[in-house]
């Protein structure tokens, strides 16, 4: 299959930002990737389609997204926008930007745990985007110099107080995240479930491998990760199956029974209900978009 466009971005080693503001008619960049973190603002552009990793959605008039996931694949594409005004602000950083243990004093928690979610992809909700509304039209109008790099660090800081309703996008395993999590416990079941996905998983193996009942295992695991135990592998299941579908010739049903789905009705529907496409049309979405480099 065809290769994500791989973006040599016009970000300086010699500088901190990276900064463009555009009013454009339509929306013509093919889906690619880059190291560099980008925090992209879209106004007036409702019917726009975003593409983020495996995440697929139409935007309404304002869109804020983080990206610090190096290989994420992102896209905006024109799909129903008729409007001519739309306005994209993007900004482009080095994730070398918070140096040495910066970004590890108590100051930066915040912010250090929100460039982590967004290694998925986040989308902050109305009220967070008007919080930094104004300051991003400032540092788009503004010299790129010393109080330019201070209000963007100011725009991260009040954006990390959104982190927690801020939207994740793309499913973990098809951002190849590695998720950081303080039990060893959930540590080990996670890497047991990500490596073997395509077998079938029981909820007493689990139990088994942390020494914990079946009962007061799935009480622990959705405490600590907000999902009980099948949403869980169903999430890493389907995140190998979008992958597959983009960089592989399987067809559906291939797919469908590589990533540890035995039945291609039940995995068409949980797909659908994932992605909000069905399999075949969420390929054909991201193909119509790839190019060759």
């Amino acid at each position: 299959m065809s290769s994500i466009l791989r973006e040599i971005t016009p970000l300086s080693p010699k500088d901190c930002l990276y900064i463009a503001d555009r009013v454009k008619s339509e929306f013509t960049y093919p889906i690619h990737s880059h190291e560099e973190y980008e925090l992209n603002f879209i106004e007036r552009a409702a019917g726009v389609k975003r593409i983020v990793g495996d995440s697929i959605e139409t935007i309404g008039d304002y869109d804020l997204v983080l990206i610090t996931g190096k290989d994420l694949e992102h896209a905006w594409l024109q799909n129903n926008c008729k409007l001519t005004n739309v306005r994209e602000i993007t900004v482009q950083f080095s994730p070398d930007l918070f140096f040495n243990n910066f970004l590890h004093k108590n100051q930066f928690n915040s912010i250090k745990a929100m460039l982590e979610k967004a290694q998925n992809g986040i989308s902050y909700p109305l009220k967070a985007i008007m919080k930094v509304y104004h300051l991003l039209d400032t540092i788009a109008h503004g010299e790129q110099g010393f109080y330019t790099v201070m209000k963007f660090l100011t725009i991260l800081h009040e954006l990390s107080g959104f982190t927690d309703v801020a939207k994740s996008l793309s499913s973990t395993s098809f951002a190849h995240v590695t998720v950081d999590n303080n039990s060893r416990r959930i540590k080990k079941v996670q890497q047991y479930i990500f490596d073997n996905y395509k077998k079938d998983i029981r909820l007493n193996q689990m139990a088994d491998l942390t020494g914990m009942s079946p009962v007061a295992f799935s009480r622990f695991f959705k405490l600590r990760t907000g999902r009980s135990l099948t949403d869980y592998i169903i999430d890493i299941r389907l995140g190998h199956a979008t992958r597959l579908l983009i960089e592989s010739r399987m067809t559906v049903a291939e797919i469908c029974y590589d990533c540890g789905f035995n039945n291609i009705s039940n995995f068409n529907r949980l797909f659908k209900k994932s992605k909000k496409y069905a399999p075949s049309e969420f390929r054909d979405n991201y193909l119509k978009k790839k190019v060759l480099v």
